[in-house]
């Protein structure tokens, strides 16, 4: 530090005395008080942060930016919960409001519908098309009964239980495939495999032989048919009457390969229906709880390019599964069998494979509702090209009505040779190429009766033509012999016939007693038998 000199001539210099003593000039000078008295410089409030204790001068404005981050953190928390608090009271409001509407809009409705019921009941019927019956065509079929279960009402049932159950469904149609619910065409098939079965038949044709005359020979044919109800002790099945037209013994194969004897219950050769009752108590147990009865739907409701499935015993090989679509409707088809032609109306074309042996079978929707009865299949037209893909099966609105009254007929049984009853006449086919030259009905036309005979004893005559032996149509002579098979000698039976009046044909009934088989001097060939 530099010396303060006084300067000359001043007072100070002239006493002599000690001027750091005496100095106010010092004391109150810009550099503040007395050094002594006023202590470290260091201490004062402008060096309260001194860099030399405080090492790292920036960590307090680190310290206090975080503060400050802190402090807009907890602000911006703070908006955002009072936020949320008024959205949460909004949805509330909003949950409140709506229960409040549904309260109030529910209240109404059942109001309303409480009034409109007292005012207009709604009464609740049952629809075979889509439920069972509680008649006894529902009733197990495990009965020990032999008889032809007639006792109770048949009708084309739904239920889709196990046909040896006592408590088989009379309500709606069964769920999954057979329900409302379109499945495929393997779920279809899973469901409705256990409705189908496979008919044999055993026939007699008559043949002219190499030597003359004509030879016996045993025919074996295969078909298909669907179970479509069962009464007390008897499962009713559905087919063509071109499958068991001629038969002299049917037999029934179901879903586990089980054959049982059959028997035929009712025909209806003009619109080829017929219905095979098989006896339950020869059903084992075992397969009575496999076997399913088929729930009927409606061909009506089928549009063209539905699809459909289509299951049947082709070509006897057993149960197979076809596919297609709806071609068209209400066609009309002349068909043979082999031995008589005739014709089918208001049929179901599709394109799926329809062949020999599935004639009987099911045409299903694909719900698994039973819509058609297949039928028949064209192979060829008659310039002789080949034809692929035509099916036909008859719709089961039309089948429905028929099948059910061939339901109620009392089960046919066959008589042996010796026993069966016969009428003693010989007679000739009336076919349809006939019936539209000559303008006559379609039958048997009596050739000649047995003088004394049964015939002419019930007033029949040469030319009359027979279409109905006891209330089943026959078309051709192999019809009517094998409809009196199911006749015994002595019965008296109801024959219809048509008879010229003037060259009018008009029907007529006669009643027949008749005679025993040994009477018969002959038989002759199929186009002019005698019997």
């Amino acid at each position: 530090m530099r010396d303060h000199a006084s300067q000359p001539g001043s007072d100070d210099s002239r006493s002599g005395s000690n001027p750091y003593q005496n100095s106010t000039q010092y004391q109150n000078s810009a550099h503040g008080q007395n050094y002594a008295q006023q202590g470290n410089p260091y201490q004062g409030s402008s060096y309260q942060r001194n860099p030399y204790a405080d090492p790292n001068p920036s960590s307090s404005r680190k310290n206090r930016r975080k503060a400050e981050r802190a402090a807009k953190r907890a602000a911006r928390k703070a908006g955002r919960s009072r936020a949320g608090a008024g959205t949460g009271r909004k949805w509330t409001a909003v949950v409140a409001m709506a229960l409040v509407f549904g309260l109030v809009a529910g209240t109404v409705t059942y109001g309303v519908n409480a009034i409109a019921n007292r005012i207009h009941p709604i009464e609740t019927t049952a629809d075979n098309r889509s439920s069972g019956t509680a008649d006894s065509g529902n009733k197990g079929s495990g009965s020990k009964d032999s008889g032809s279960g007639n006792s109770g009402k048949d009708t084309i049932s739904s239920t889709t239980e196990g046909t040896g159950s006592s408590d088989t469904s009379s309500s709606s149609a069964s769920s999954g495939a057979s329900g409302t619910a379109e499945g495929t065409v393997a779920d279809v098939a899973a469901n409705c495999m256990p409705s189908l079965v496979t008919i044999s038949t055993m026939s007699v044709e008559e043949m002219q032989s190499f030597f003359g005359g004509s030879q016996k020979y045993q025919v074996q044919g295969a078909g298909s048919g669907v179970i479509i109800g069962q009464n007390d002790t008897e499962l009713l099945i559905a087919t063509n009457n071109h499958v068991v037209s001629g038969a002299t013994s049917l037999s029934v194969g179901f879903i586990d390969e089980t054959v049982v004897e059959a028997a035929i219950k009712g025909t209806d050769a003009d619109n080829d229906l017929a219905v095979v009752a098989v006896q339950t108590s020869d059903i084992p147990e075992d397969t009575q709880k496999q076997l399913k009865v088929a729930t009927i739907g409606s061909s009506d409701e089928l549009a063209l390019g539905d699809q459909i499935v289509a299951i049947g015993n082709a070509l006897g090989y057993g149960q197979s599964v076809t596919a297609g679509y709806v071609s068209a409707k209400n066609r009309t088809l002349e068909l043979s069998d082999g031995t008589n032609t005739f014709t089918s109306t208001d049929l179901i074309q599709i394109d799926a494979a329809i062949n020999s042996g599935n004639s009987g079978g099911a045409l299903f929707n694909m719900k698994g509702e039973l819509v058609g009865i297949n039928e028949a299949k064209s192979s060829s037209t008659s310039s002789g090209a080949t034809v692929d893909n035509m099916g036909y099966a008859i719709p089961i609105d039309k089948a429905e009505p028929i099948l059910e009254q061939l339901m109620t007929e009392e089960t046919k049984i066959a008589y042996s040779e010796d026993e069966q009853g016969y009428l003693g006449i010989t007679a000739a086919n009336v076919t349809s190429e006939y019936s539209q030259m000559y303008d006559m009905p379609e039958g048997v036309g009596i050739t000649s009766v047995v003088s004394g005979g049964p015939a002419e004893q019930g007033g029949l005559q040469k030319g009359d033509i027979i279409t109905k032996i006891a209330g089943t149509t026959v078309s051709d002579f192999d019809d009517l012999q094998n409809e009196l098979r199911y006749h015994k000698s002595g019965e008296t039976i109801e024959i219809t016939y048509e008879r010229a009046d003037n060259g009018t044909y008009k029907e007529n009934t006669a009643n027949v007693t008749l005679g025993t088989k040994d009477v018969l001097s002959s038989t002759n060939a199929r186009n002019n038998g005698n019997n």
